[in-house]
């Protein structure tokens, strides 16, 4: 690779880090976010970012509403829209409906060990993921070992806005960094183009 496409890759590997700091900022206060970690290296095409998932979780919230649950630990709640596709989350903002199910401000209901939670008039649920109807269990969360379950408690973004303003604004003096390197060149070799057609 030349200089100019080395300074176009740190170009863009600036932008993307932009992308991946805004957005956790756009998420600062959606429940049980996880923050995005952009992770850099240099490969045969330049600078490449990749993003993943920051390990551990938000802090807790308590809320005092019986359904909005919070895990305690490893685990998902997992979900299921209205054409049937099911997926997990983290965030345990769950509402009880008309028919007794829990779902959450998409429309998604909340599935137990085996299909949607049916969820009677004065069941709860306790720290192991159960529901419980007059001191027996009725339904169930599938959570891992050592996970546990809070009622009436919301998991928060493990998002530091402090520190993601600190990323936007690293991200954007690397961006102008790589465009000026990226004009230099450009304009030295103007001028190397321009002293050979003159010596011609």
């Amino acid at each position: 690779m030349d200089g100019i496409a080395w300074a176009q890759s740190a170009m863009v590997a600036a932008r993307t880090r932009l992308d991946i700091a805004t957005g956790n900022l756009a998420n600062v206060s959606t429940n049980g976010f996880a923050r995005l970690v952009a992770r850099g290296s240099l490969t045969a095409r330049g600078v490449v970012i990749r993003s993943r998932a920051q390990l551990g979780h938000g802090g807790l919230r308590p809320t005092g509403r019986a359904y909005d649950l919070a895990i305690v630990g490893d685990g998902s709640f997992r979900v299921r829209d209205g054409s049937g596709r099911i997926v997990r989350t983290r965030n345990g903002a769950f509402e009880r409906d008309v028919r007794g199910h829990l779902h959450d401000d998409a429309g998604r209901v909340l599935l137990g060990a085996h299909g949607a939670l049916h969820v009677p008039d004065g069941a709860s649920f306790d720290a192991g993921g159960r529901l419980m109807l007059h001191g027996a269990p009725i339904g169930r969360i599938p959570l891992p070992r050592g996970s546990s379950v809070r009622a009436g408690f919301i998991e928060t973004a493990n998002v530091n806005a402090i520190g993601e303003m600190v990323d936007v604004l690293a991200a954007e003096r690397s961006y102008e960094s790589a465009e000026k390197v990226m004009s230099a060149i450009d304009g030295t070799r103007q001028k190397a183009a321009n002293d050979v057609a003159r010596l011609k």
